[in-house]
């Protein structure tokens, strides 16, 4: 599933080639998303319009224009890129924007659990408004973190994967900032001292803008909107290496399933 670096980097490639660009149509091929694309709400709105801002909150693309906006989550295997020449849609590409100029921005996704959304109001939509502060952003810290977490019994990789809690953090990037941190996956949320909350926060802002400066992690759906794969995946240091040698003691990875979700860590450097 692309994550928050992922989807930031998607943001960063799309940006300059649409950004104020006239909007001359919308092609909808498939509306059967994770929910129903509105179809008629986006071919009254976009076309003749454009998008003035191209914002993000948690794994959610918001593109702002004068009539509303559009919000578009990559869902499992979504991606999103720029054409500059007819490219014939194939069985996977759902929905084309076309703008002025023969440029294009496509949205592909083989599982179909993205989505195309308009709202009048992003901040009060139902997908947005309850949800925690950024990861990067300056209200998140350890000490946000140990105030939210006192008597939560949850294990704490859940903890910090609730977007209630936290925006954006998906199961990548909670496995390797647990792994930096050094506190195993399983530990209840509540029994973290407010020392070990304060790396935990420094080590999910630093792997998630590391990642973001790396193009995101090359996963087997993930693309930028350059059709250029990540290139994070090669410093994952836990994630996806259940029963490999430890990169940093060579001790074997151990792996649990938590909320359904694998979960992998290392015995001796997670305490």
């Amino acid at each position: 599933m692309p994550e928050l670096p992922e989807v930031e980097t998607t943001l960063r490639g799309i940006e300059p080639h649409i950004l104020n660009l006239p909007i001359e149509e919308i092609s909808i091929r498939e509306s059967k998303l994770r929910w129903k694309v509105p179809i008629k709400e986006l071919k009254k709105n976009l076309p003749g319009n454009y998008f003035s801002s191209i914002t993000r909150r948690a794994k959610y693309l918001i593109l702002n224009s004068k009539k509303g906006s559009l919000l578009i989550h990559l869902g499992m295997s979504g991606s999103l890129r720029i054409l500059f020449e007819e490219v014939s849609p194939q069985k996977h590409d759902h929905i084309d924007i076309v703008f002025k100029n023969n440029c294009l921005l496509r949205f592909t996704d083989p599982r179909k659990f993205g989505s195309f959304l308009w709202s009048k109001d992003p901040e009060v939509h139902p997908l947005l408004k309850d949800l925690g502060p950024e990861p990067l952003g300056n209200s998140f810290s350890g000490e946000y973190l140990f105030q939210v977490s006192r008597k939560r019994k949850v294990p704490l990789k859940n903890f910090i994967m609730n977007a209630k809690v936290l925006a954006g953090v998906g199961n990548i990037y909670a496995s390797e900032a647990l792994f930096l941190a050094g506190i195993r996956p399983q530990k209840r949320a509540g029994n973290i001292s407010r020392k070990q909350y304060d790396l935990l926060a420094f080590s999910i802002k630093e792997l998630l803008q590391n990642s973001i400066d790396k193009g995101g992690t090359t996963l087997k759906d993930f693309v930028g909107s350059d059709n250029k794969p990540g290139y994070f995946k090669n410093e994952l240091m836990v994630y996806g290496r259940a029963g490999k040698a430890c990169k940093k003691c060579s001790t074997h990875l151990n792996e649990i399933r938590l909320s359904q979700r694998s979960s992998v860590y290392c015995p001796k450097c997670q305490a």
